[in-house]
């Protein structure tokens, strides 16, 4: 099974937790000795850079046609998702599950590529509704300059405005660059209250929160998931009191499983995507003991089946006793650390962790 994520580039500080995830399903699968005849999955790592669509896609052509893996947790990024899915695994017919490629441009590529993370034309939604209730009038938007940022800030403005708020400006920005000062002028002098910024915790999005608070240009801002970690609150200090966002996720009892579980093995399960990850590995694990075989056509027509039931509930840890039920010809419907019910486009519905900061913290607040 590969694991296809960006271990280099923006998103490299989320990778590594999300691959751990991913590897401590299939663990919990080789050792029940449960799969097909007492089969094992070995992961297999390669890296999408997040950024590079050259490097991604000989990455993934590495993963299918050297590696003959079953099918793909990943890609990391969004436009990365719909290169690799344009030129190999749409065209080989090799599933991909990705646990974090959220732009709505994903939405029925491809009968081979699913997400178990809702797409950012709900996020955008939610945000919206969360500034309205807070009755922020007026904002202004930076956006990292990419599919993701492209889809998220057009999906918010779309339903901001439709509930009666005004999008002063709304401006792209670059990862990489050393110095935010032009794009926080323009964002300020457009005479918006709040700034939303649809970037990353560790790259341009950070920079532009810190260039407004150094320069009072802005003193509240609204965050998606891409921002949403504690590596950005000790970067930037206290001025984030008050600033809030959200994120994919959910405070269910199976989260919680799922963050003990990762807890034992070694590592922090409770961040973006990680649960994500974790149930993409599990269905497709279970997908490969209904399909009863590793033919990967075979495997993908079984995605649906272990994941939308009807059939017994299966939650993280209990990835034996949904291969058992599988294999005695049973049915399962797996809803794993996230609730995974597949539409007819690949995606979920999924649900989003609404968080403030508090005290040098993001505090959760609830679920939408």
């Amino acid at each position: 099974m590969g694991i296809l994520l960006g271990f280099t580039g923006p998103a490299e500080s989320i990778a590594p937790n999300m691959a751990l995830s991913a590897e401590l399903a299939w663990k919990e699968v080789s050792d029940s000795g449960l799969l097909l005849n007492g089969s094992k999955i070995i992961p297999v790592r390669a890296d999408d850079t997040c950024e590079d669509a050259g490097s991604a896609t000989a990455a993934a052509e590495r993963l299918v046609n050297s590696e003959s893996v079953v099918g793909i947790v990943g890609p990391n990024c969004s436009g990365i998702t719909v290169a690799i899915t344009k030129n190999v695994t749409g065209n080989l017919g090799v599933p991909m599950i990705s646990p974090v490629a959220t732009s709505p441009a994903i939405t029925g590529l491809s009968g081979y590529t699913w997400r178990d993370v809702p797409s950012d034309a709900r996020q955008g939604e939610v945000l919206a509704d969360l500034a309205i209730e807070r009755g922020i009038k007026k904002v202004a938007i930076s956006y990292v300059n990419d599919d993701y940022g492209k889809g998220l800030s057009a999906s918010f403005e779309a339903a901001y405005v439709a509930k009666g708020g005004k999008v002063l400006l709304n401006a792209a920005h670059e990862d990489g660059r050393g110095d935010y000062s032009a794009e926080v002028g323009a964002l300020s002098a457009s005479g918006a209250d709040v700034l939303v910024v649809f970037g990353r915790f560790d790259q341009g999005g950070a920079a532009i929160i810190q260039s407004s608070l150094d320069t009072g240009a802005f003193k509240t801002f609204v965050l998606a998931d891409g921002m949403i970690s504690q590596v950005l609150i000790d970067k930037i200090g206290g001025g984030l009191e008050g600033s809030f966002g959200t994120q994919p996720g959910s405070s269910s009892d199976a989260s919680k499983k799922f963050v003990e579980l990762a807890k034992a093995a070694g590592f922090d399960g409770d961040g973006g995507f990680r649960p994500e990850s974790y149930d993409a590995a599990a269905v497709f694990a279970l997908a490969v003991q209904a399909a009863g075989s590793t033919d990967r056509k075979a495997v993908n027509d079984s995605i649906r089946k272990v994941a939308n039931g009807p059939g017994e509930k299966i939650y993280p840890g209990e990835l034996a006793k949904g291969l058992k039920i599988l294999k005695e010809g049973g049915k399962i419907n797996y809803e794993g650390a996230t609730g995974v019910e597949f539409d007819d486009k690949g995606d979920v519905p999924g649900t989003y962790r609404v968080e403030e900061v508090k005290n040098g913290k993001f505090e959760v607040l609830g679920v939408r």
